[in-house]
Parts: C-alpha cells; structure tokens; sequence
C-alpha cells in the first residue's frame, strides 16, 4: 500500500505525532485535496476537539446556520492517536451544533480515529452539501465520493456493513449516521465501530444535512514519533498501572455501568426527570446485574488494557447482540424515565444505537414529555394519541422510533427538551445547560459540576469535568492542582479545581485519550514529548488546555453566549428530600467566581481578559 506518512517524511514535511496533511472535502463542488496540517495550529491545540475548534473559529460567524452548507464538520484525530500510546484510540467530530447553536463536539472511541491516521490523515474537514446522498472512501491516502444511493435509508450497522463491502476492505473502519442523521433530528448521533457513538450535540444531523452517509477508512501509514523507545517505555508504564488500579479493573469487570450502584448511593444519579433523590428499584439497572443475567463479552477499542465496552443480549425483544448499554444510558433510558426493566433498557440502547441518536439527549426529552404529560402540559391530542407515562417501556420504545423518524409527536421530541419545554410554555422544565441536556452526574451530589455544567463550552457536559471522578478520588492530579475533596463544597476555590479539571480534560479531548486511563500527568506529559518531541514541561499543559478552553469561549461568544447563560437549569437548584444530596444544592455563584478567576475571565462580562488572550496567545483572536 501507498505509505502517505513516508511521502510526507521524504519531502520534509513530517511532524513527530503527526501524518502533516488534512483532507479537505467540499460536497457542493464534489472536490477533495490534500492540505498541509497548520503546524502552529497543531502546537497551540494539539489535536481532536481542540484543533477541530481552531479551524472552525476560522470558518464560521454569528449568521452560519449549524445545517446549512457553510458549518463545517471537522473529524480529528491527535498526536497519540495509532501510537502505542494504551487508551488512545479516540476521534472528535466538531462544528456548530443544530441542537444548541453554539460550539458542539462529540467524541468516541473504537477503532475509527487511529485508521483515519493509517489511511494518512490527521483529520478531515467537510463543507458544503452534496446534491445527492454521499459516502467518503479513504483508503492508504487515496479519498473518493462515491453514490450513496444504496446506503441512504439503512441503518447504522447495516450501513458500516455494507460501506465495507463496497469498499472491498473487510476490515476498514466506518463513520456513519442513521435515520436520525437523515432526518436531521437534532439529538443525531455519528455512529462508528457497530455501537459506538460520537453522540452529542447533534452532529449526526450536521452529516446528514450535507447528505454524507457514511466516511469508511482503511490504511497502513505509520504514525512519526520522536522517540519511539520512551513512548513503549511509557506504554509499559500505563499498562502495568491499568492492571493494578482498581477503578480500571472495577471498569473491566462491570462496564461503567459497574458505576451505577454507587452513584446511587451519593445522589449522583437522576431518578424521574431530576426530580428524585431514591428509588428502590432502580437497583434492578445494576451494571453487575446485567454482567450476570445480559453480557456476552467485554469489548475493547485499540490498545485499550482496561475494556468497558459491553456486548449484551436482549432474547426477549428477539435481538442476540447489543452494544451497550453503557452508565449514562441506563439513567437517560432507565431512572430518568422509571423504567426499572433492564432488559427494556438493553434494547432502548439497542434502539438509539440503531437509528443514530444520542441516549442522553433522548433519554432526556422523552423524560420531560412525561413530566409535561404529568402536569397537565401535554394531552393526548399533543401526542397524537400516545399516553406518556412514566415506567412504561414500551411507550419509551415508542417514542425512540417516532424521534428518529419525525414521526408524529416524534417531530417535536426531534428538536430536542428545550424546544419541548418552549413549545409547552415551561422553558424553565427543561434540564439542559444552553439547549444540551444534562448527563447522567447530579450537581447536588458533586458540587463542582456545577462549573462543568455551567461552563462546558458544548452545553452541560462531564466529558469536560468530571468532579464526580476528582472527589471520588479517581482521577487526581495534584501536580496541576486538582485534588480530591469534600463533595459538597461549594466555595471559590472548588471552582477553581472544577475550572482545572475542565481545562485538563479539554487537554485529554486535544490528545485524545479515554478518560477512564488515568495513569497521571507524568505518564501523560512524558508520552505527549515522545510522541512528539515538543519537550513540554508541566505547566504547558495547563496552559494548552485552557487555551482550548478559551478558545472556544471566543467562539461561543461569537455565536450569541452570553454571561447569563452560565447557569444550572431550575431542576438542578431544587433540593431534594430523599437521598443522598442531603437536600443540599451547590453555591452556583461562588464556584463560578473561583472558575472565572482561575481562567481569567471578566466575571461580570464572562469575557476573556485582555492579558488572558495575550498570556495564551490568542489575543489575534
């Protein structure tokens, strides 16, 4: 095979943790070209959502319309993504998000991102819209559009399947979108690697909107790195530590949703629209439950020691094979809507998986179509006849196939909980943070989410901060000041931790590495300089990591956010009675003044400071 990482080295155009070049594919023109990956990009951002950000801020303005043919939809891939590196086997999808109007990105692992770097490309970015249904096929450096016509209509499994058989390589990696992705339901998801998803803020309808199907990618390109010896040495090191740590081996054994029992036991985990603090029964969604009674086998994304996917079964809804279901989703299709049925909730999962769709999201807004229905909000003749119930299975089934497919009441589920709650005349219901619903993780149980929450640049998110981790102490890294705590506290200086741990992760999303591999920042920074020779020292990560952060910001900014919108939804600040918050409710103010501090933001404006941009190099900005 054509080596494309060898033609960059030969014409000294190579950079150590990079293949150096970016397809470029504009739909409209049905044109595709090479273009040189910005190495100060490249050293500013690093990699995944954060340099995926960098080129969009380049690309849009405060009119682009999120699924119209100038939003662009970046895939990118980072500098330990296809080395040895263990837990690097991320990719990100970025562009303006048709559910929030804001910056969105989603990222997921499997196998796509590091044969995207095998194929010979560091990422690619789309633009424009084709006049007819498109899939992508890149295979060592090559890139062609071909007709989609046979693949438009299928579903996601059925769609990587037979873009591989078109392809010729049975062992190609596929990115694609469903029905949801068609349809443009916002809460559409980019699907790879049978059932993983790169779920949220909708950038499955992103794809869809520009008519491509599905991008299939096969290679054999080396990735360059600096010093191949210590980035083994380093391997050998996360390793030998994800075999001995514990969190790792709970994560094998049970999934995260392993997780569930205890996030019951704190608070964490949301039972009936937000509103609950216990629920006897939702012990029946127990991770080591389905382990015992619904798993196949434990899967695995490259080089990953650890191993949280799930295949599981659901004979009684007639289906063998299931990826997932994975923590959040058995609270987004499961407590959030009482249903204590697993097996219901393995196939829901089954179901999301199938047509494209974010379970958080949908999960979410079909628990709010309840609660409205509960108040007297919605009636039967909103819902074209349905009752919505909570605990009722089979309506939830239900409503996931009418959401893919706009069908009926499904139309307006397909925008999303916070044009539901608009259009019933409660827009404070809704529990999202700037149009993006919730996970999975309760502010009232983990203070410091409220900064995650309030201040993800995506909408609420705990890919972006997960203080639940840092107070559990899991994921501590004291060399950058985040450390274990009280969980409950809710002072100046927890938002300061909370703000560090969301820069961290925002690193972790550049680099992109899972974030259930914690080996720590020494192991983190050492394989980042051997990978690519940049000789970093410990401070630069934080500064790397806030500088995405910021960066962002900007371009939130420029699309309308405001300092208002750095808050928690009503639901999230009602103390609950039962369980284990212990009706607390988290200091929103207080923590974003800690949070706003330690990023060097205006806390009155929400506007990044003067010597902010200048100290990070983004005062061109």
């Amino acid at each position: 095979m054509f080596d494309v990482a060898l033609l960059w080295m030969r014409e000294g155009l190579s950079m150590n943790g990079y293949l150096g070049t970016i397809l470029r594919v504009d739909l409209t023109a049905g044109r595709l070209w090479d273009e040189p990956l910005n190495e100060d990009y490249a050293r500013g951002f690093v990699g995944g959502s954060g340099l995926a950000a960098r080129y969009v801020y380049d690309m849009v303005d405060a009119g682009t319309d999120p699924l119209g043919p100038d939003n662009p939809l970046v895939f990118m891939a980072g500098p330990l993504v296809g080395t040895v590196m263990p837990s690097a086997g991320r990719y990100s999808v970025g562009g303006l998000s048709p559910l929030t109007r804001l910056w969105g990105e989603a990222n997921s692992g499997g196998f796509f991102g590091p044969e995207l770097r095998f194929a010979g490309y560091d990422g690619l970015i789309v633009t424009g819209q084709a006049a007819r249904p498109v899939w992508l096929a890149i295979v060592a450096g090559r890139a062609e559009l071909r007709d989609a016509g046979e693949l438009w209509g299928l579903d996601s499994y059925a769609t990587q399947e037979r873009a591989r058989q078109a392809l010729g390589e049975p062992k190609a990696r596929v990115a694609c979108i469903g029905v949801a992705g068609e349809r443009l339901v916002r809460l559409g998801a980019v699907m790879n690697d049978a059932g993983r998803s790169a779920a949220r803020t909708g950038l499955g309808a992103v794809m869809g909107s520009k008519r491509l199907k599905a991008i299939a990618v096969r290679g054999s390109a080396a990735v360059p790195v600096a010093d191949a010896a210590a980035l083994q040495a380093v391997a050998r090191e996360v390793n030998a530590f994800a075999k001995e740590d514990m969190a790792s081996a709970s994560i094998r054994l049970a999934g995260t949703a392993g997780a569930l029992d205890v996030s019951l036991m704190y608070g964490d985990l949301p039972i009936r629209y937000f509103q609950q603090g216990e629920w006897a029964e939702a012990g029946n969604l127990s991770g080591v439950l389905m382990a015992e009674q619904y798993l196949n086998r434990g899967r695995a994304c490259y080089r990953c020691p650890i191993g949280c996917g799930r295949e599981t079964r659901a004979p009684r809804y007639g289906v063998a094979s299931v990826d997932g279901p994975e923590y959040e989703s058995l609270g987004a299709l499961g407590t959030l809507v009482m249903v204590a049925d697993l097996e219901a909730v393995i196939y829901a999962n089954h179901l999301c998986n199938v047509y494209g769709l974010d379970t958080i999201s949908t999960g979410s807004t079909i628990a709010l179509a309840c609660e409205l229905y509960a108040r007297g909000l919605l009636t039967a003749a909103d819902t074209g006849g349905l009752e919505l119930r909570y605990g009722d299975a089979a309506m939830v089934h239900r409503l996931i196939e009418m959401t893919a497919h706009r069908e009926g009441f499904g139309d307006v589920l397909a925008e999303g909980s916070a044009a539901l709650a608009e259009r019933a005349g409660v827009p404070g219901l809704a529990a999202a943070v700037n149009r993006l619903e919730v996970p999975l993780h309760d502010p009232r149980a983990f203070a410091g989410l409220a900064v995650s929450y309030a201040l993800s640049p995506r909408g609420a998110c705990h890919m972006e901060g997960d203080m639940y981790g840092v107070d559990m102490g899991q994921c501590p890294a004291p060399e950058l000041g985040i450390v274990p705590g009280d969980r409950f506290d809710d002072t100046e200086e927890k938002g300061r931790v909370a703000a560090r741990q969301q820069a961290w992760r925002n690193l972790y999303n550049a680099l992109t590495l899972c974030q259930f591999q914690n080996p720590g920042v020494d192991a983190v920074l050492a394989a980042l300089n051997a990978a690519t020779g940049w000789g970093w020292q410990l401070e630069e990560l934080m500064a790397a990591g806030k500088r995405i952060v910021t960066l962002k910001r900007l371009l939130n900014l420029r699309r309308g956010l405001t300092r208002e919108c750095d808050r928690l939804p009503e639901l999230l600040l009602q103390p609950l009675a039962e369980g284990g918050t212990e009706g607390r409710v988290p200091d929103v103010a207080a923590l974003l003044a800690g949070a706003y501090a330690e990023y060097g933001w205006d806390p009155e404006s929400g506007r990044p400071a003067e010597e902010t941009l200048q100290r990070l190099g983004l005062a061109n900005l």
